[in-house]
């Protein structure tokens, strides 16, 4: 009997042939990307972008399909990919998240995850460890950053705040601590959870933009007087912008002394444990009561893998205590194997299946390794900015992030501001390199996140050369 519509794209052989071509492809575009070759990306404009795409649906071009895809998209693997904080996935990992996603194994409950959730509690015991943490620590993996910081925030609510409030609702007036340089998403999630602008306690910062200590205590009375209950405090490692660190250890004191719940967010720079050389950043993490590592920032994961980690694993349980008895049933032992008890997620991604994998094939090394380069390379390109003429800094690269600007001789701040924009959008447009940029207390900076592990100090000084040829003339004040 022939295959029905319904069963005919489940053949395996048409898997076998259409994976190959895939792979053969990824390999290809791989060794080019690494090679430098082509641009980074080829830019389009969004209106343009869409319009192909939806002509492409509707055209007899099933072939190209992984073509086009790779030739309009950018090349993370690329040495001149210089601009958000996602890591070129080990190919291992990227592997794995295929078999993973052909699995298809949501991770809610224990016989929908069998190997991959006990992979999971082995990866996460590894960073708990290495974080500094005790036994009875606990870890989860969760679908990235922003949902990572949302839970912690959560657990430190369930078990810092007066009253019930995830059964009985909020009652008083709660409020958070946190760098006015953190993350956008430490932000939302606090108005997630209801506590308005007024219960974002936004710390001013230093000259390095890492979080002035100092004012905390003032704040934190000035927030009592206002009737409002400040119930965390959240610690960047580092900041998205600048890459730069909070002292771990100043807020670990303070949070002690308020009995406050001590969160640090080290999306981006937590695996700096990991590192001998670089591990002083973070000191004062081991008290941290949650943490929140990126495995596809610093760790060359495939987005979007997360860990998110208790000191005291315990408190992890309160975070969603509710009823599903069709899918949980409480046990006699911890019930660390159902993942649905400890995360917002149901359906969960099987991202453990990476994370496991390289770590069994290639050690936790090549993760300290890879972290060592590239923050050793962003102290390089600071030296190269130094010595020209008209370039500064805005502040010294604590990670592998530098925030840096080109200032015309005689501009005032707001010419800078459109020289510096406009230089930034010649490349995006011409393809050539891809940078970012960011405001810091009003001044436009251009930013790199030195991610690509095939990036070199050649590439870095072309692409001063080359920013310098793109430089706009000024336009004259009327």
């Amino acid at each position: 009997m022939a295959k029905d519509l319904v069963q005919k794209p489940y053949d395996p052989e048409e898997f076998r042939e259409l994976g190959h071509k895939l792979i053969d492809q990824l390999s290809l575009y791989m060794a080019e990307a690494q090679r430098g070759e082509g641009p980074v990306l080829p830019f389009t404009p969004p209106s343009e972008m869409l319009d192909f795409w939806k002509g492409f649906l509707h055209s007899d071009s099933r072939e190209i399909l992984f073509a086009e895809t790779l030739k309009q998209t950018t090349r993370v693997h690329h040495p001149r990919y210089m601009g958000h904080q996602v890591a070129p996935p080990l190919p291992l990992g990227a592997l794995m998240a295929l078999l993973g996603a052909s699995l298809n194994n949501g991770m809610a409950v224990y016989e929908m995850g069998m190997a991959p959730t006990a992979m999971e509690r082995v990866v996460t015991d590894w960073l708990c460890r290495k974080l500094g943490y005790g036994t009875s620590s606990r870890g989860i993996l969760t679908s990235g950053g922003s949902l990572a910081n949302l839970t912690a925030l959560l657990t430190a609510r369930r078990n810092k705040a007066p009253g019930d409030i995830w059964n009985n609702g909020q009652q008083g007036k709660l409020a958070i601590l946190v760098s006015e340089a953190a993350h956008y998403c430490v932000d939302r999630a606090a108005r997630i959870m209801g506590l308005g602008e007024a219960g974002v306690l936004k710390v001013p910062v230093q000259e390095d933009f890492s979080m002035d200590t100092s004012k905390l205590p003032g704040m934190y009375e000035a927030a009592r007087q206002k009737g409002l209950s400040p119930f965390a405090i959240v610690g960047s490692a580092p900041c998205t912008a600048t890459g730069s660190y909070d002292n771990l250890e100043a807020i670990a004191d303070f949070a002690k002394e308020k009995d406050l719940w001590f969160h640090v967010d080290g999306a981006h720079g937590g695996p700096a444990v990991l590192s001998e050389k670089f591990g002083h950043l973070v000191k004062g993490i081991a008290q941290a009561d949650s943490v929140v590592i990126d495995g596809h920032k610093m760790m060359g994961m495939p987005v979007i893998t997360t860990a998110l980690l208790y000191r005291e694993g315990a408190l992890s349980y309160t975070t969603f205590s509710q009823e599903a008895d069709y899918l949980l049933t409480d046990t006699p032992e911890e019930d660390w194997y159902n993942g649905a008890k400890r995360t917002f997620e149901c359906t969960k991604l099987t991202s453990s299946l990476s994370w496991y994998a390289v770590l069994s094939h290639y050690g936790e090394t090549i993760f300290e390794d890879y972290l060592n380069r590239q923050y050793e390379l962003a102290r390089t390109f600071a030296d190269l900015i130094r010595k020209r003429p008209h370039w500064e800094l805005a502040c010294e690269p604590q990670s592998n992030i530098v925030c840096f600007r080109y200032t015309p001789p005689g501009a005032d701040a707001t010419t800078c501001n459109q020289v510096n924009g406009l230089m930034r959008q010649r490349l995006l447009e011409e393809g050539r390199y891809y940078i970012v940029q960011t405001r810091l207390k009003g001044l436009l900076y251009l930013r790199t996140s030195l991610m690509s592990p095939f990036t070199t100090s050649g590439d870095l000084k072309e692409l001063m050369r080359y920013l310098e040829e793109l430089t706009p003339t000024p336009t004259p004040k009327r």
